[in-house]
């Protein structure tokens, strides 16, 4: 079986523990606001930064230099693509560039030996019988040929910098267990500890890298200390929402976001319970129904097999989107405003749907910076699904260092190619059919993606398809017993022991009324959009604060912590 990286040896400041609730959030706030009384701007994000990198460094304070040092390297790396991008636009006239700007261009360019004002170009040489005009036109088009070169060379530096890091760290005992598998070798390195948050940093920070390059990020204003808090800002840090710069930096520069207010303070404070209890309340609470299942892939029945691969799905989802509710919600309390990461998913009604709705800052990252790049669906037909495809397989690496994570990955990418050709034929289907397709396809394959290899993953999916025979409760004996001659069998449901033991009636309940409250209700934040500060609403949150904090007593992390 192939090896996981390792995830955490210590402990972390979790969003859902006492630690974080009664302690480092109140004291953060404290500070915070009481430093933006003086309306030093600086002084309040500079806090704000010290607070967060704690945050961090208090899961391993080993791997606090690592982040560091990440977020070093790549703000010197964007910051001189920032200076070359501008003289590019000078150098090519953009910007009306004085005489001088040229001179100063050409200088800057000696090589070792050269005399002033001789240029390294790409060019061939200019004949010394141009006049002096044609002289500065050679030398204004090989400095941008130049500069352009550096861009680029510094863009890839950028890039590789942040994959280096996370390859190392993610996929090396990925990659060396994978290779003696094949090869039949035995090589050994030591296990590699998973930082925590790398592979959201890491992402976070080559869309800085490549947005610089393109010339967006010299409209922000910004220095390595706001950097820093753009990178590290402690509600979004440890799984996401993968951020752009022009979604966090702008907001550090106005005052008015480091100044107390009410209606944000209810406002995150609502979000953040919310978020807290659909942890809680629900993830929580699947989390032992499919650990069982899961652990026991080699022996389930029809039933076992789908009670597990629908808890999953919504344990996932729970899960996930509690947290960014819980991230965008801290951010609200402090004046930030985060992106939404998740649009009620399982309400789509096509895996294109899907993904504009699952982990959204993720989608968008894929799209702008992997699929497009690639081509998207500009070069025909077979290169737009060959870039889908290509986009999904990395997409579900970057999950995970396994093979259950690509072939998750690939098997959305043949999805999405499904789902163009459909299109591109114009072809459709009822409403109700479709969401059932999309449903049965993400429900599907959140197996592989939950299964600890890809025999397990298997495993289940045969026995959701009846692969492993069928028995069903003796509850549905009299009104399916027709079904005996074709290989249906009937057990009592105490006797199938890896299923709940709340019993058929509940446990059929809870999922049926999940299905429902998912394709339904509003989430949360179209609940928020109607927020307004009353008794009522106080009431309700304080409950639901009140069940959390009381079933606080066994704190179990979020589950894309190990992504």
């Amino acid at each position: 079986m192939l090896a996981f990286p390792t995830y955490r040896e210590s402990s972390t400041v979790l969003f859902n523990s006492y630690a974080f609730i009664f302690g480092f959030l109140p004291i953060t706030l404290v500070v915070f606001f009481g430093l933006s009384r003086f309306r030093v701007v600086k002084t309040t994000w500079v806090w704000m930064t010290l607070a967060s990198l704690f945050f961090y460094g208090y899961w391993k304070i080993a791997y606090l230099p690592l982040l560091l040092i990440s977020i070093s390297g790549n703000y010197v790396i964007g910051k001189q693509i920032e200076k070359l991008v501008i003289l590019l636009e000078e150098g090519s006239g953009e910007d009306s560039p004085a005489p001088t700007t040229v001179k100063n261009i050409s200088l800057s360019f000696r090589g070792r030996g050269e005399g002033e004002g001789e240029n390294l170009s790409v060019l061939s040489p200019i004949d010394k019988n141009n006049n002096h005009k044609n002289n500065n036109i050679s030398n204004l088009v090989s400095t941008v040929v130049s500069y352009k070169q550096q861009t680029q060379l510094l863009l890839w530096i950028g890039i590789c910098f942040n994959l280096a890091i996370l390859g190392y760290f993610k996929y090396a005992n990925f990659f060396v267990d994978s290779l003696n598998h094949i090869l039949g070798t035995n090589i050994t390195i030591p296990t590699i500890l998973l930082p925590l948050a790398i592979s959201f940093y890491s992402f976070t920070q080559i869309a800085y890298i490549v947005d610089a390059y393109r010339g967006e990020t010299k409209k922000c204003r910004y220095n390595f200390m706001t950097y820093s808090l753009f990178v590290s800002f402690f509600p979004q840090l440890i799984a996401g929402p993968i951020l752009r710069y022009d979604e966090l930096l702008p907001q550090f520069e106005k005052l008015r976001n480091s100044l107390f207010s009410w209606k944000n303070m209810g406002m995150g404070l609502s979000l953040f319970i919310l978020g807290l209890g659909k942890k809680v309340a629900i993830a929580d609470n699947l989390s032992p129904w499919v650990a069982t299942i899961f652990n026991n892939s080699d022996q389930l029945s029809f039933v076992e097999a789908w009670v597990g691969a629908l808890s999953y799905t919504f344990q996932l989802y729970f899960d996930f989107s509690g947290y960014s509710d819980m991230a965008i919600g801290l951010g609200l309390i402090t004046n930030i405003r985060l992106p939404i990461n998740f649009n009620s998913p399982y309400k789509a009604t096509s895996i294109s749907d899907f993904w504009r709705r699952w982990h959204i800052t993720l989608s968008n990252f894929l799209r702008d910076y992997l699929y497009i790049p690639l081509g998207g669906n500009r070069r025909g037909r077979l290169r737009q699904y060959g870039n889908l495809l290509a986009t999904m397989l990395l997409g579900g690496l970057w999950h995970g260092a396994g093979w259950t994570f690509v072939i998750w990955g690939g098997l959305h990418g043949l999805f999405l190619v499904i789902n163009h050709r459909w299109r591109q034929m114009k072809l459709s289907m009822p409403k109700i059919l479709a969401w059932m397709l999309t449903f049965l396809a993400v429900v599907s394959t959140w197996v592989l993606f939950r299964a600890t290899s890809i025999s397990d993953g298997l495993g289940i999916l045969q026995a959701m398809v009846g692969l492993k025979g069928v028995i069903l409760p003796t509850t549905y004996q009299n009104t399916l017993g027709w079904l005996t001659p074709l290989g249906i069998q009937f057990q009592e449901w105490q006797d199938m022991s890896l299923l709940p033991p709340i019993g058929l009636e509940k446990t059929f309940m809870v999922l049926f009324g999940l299905i429902l409250g998912v394709t339904f209700l509003p989430n949360t934040q179209q609940i928020m959009k109607h927020f307004k500060p009353s008794w009522y609403w106080a009431t309700a949150i304080g409950l639901i604060a009140t069940f959390c904090l009381l079933s606080l007593n066994r704190v179990s992390e979020f589950l894309y912590f190990q992504f």
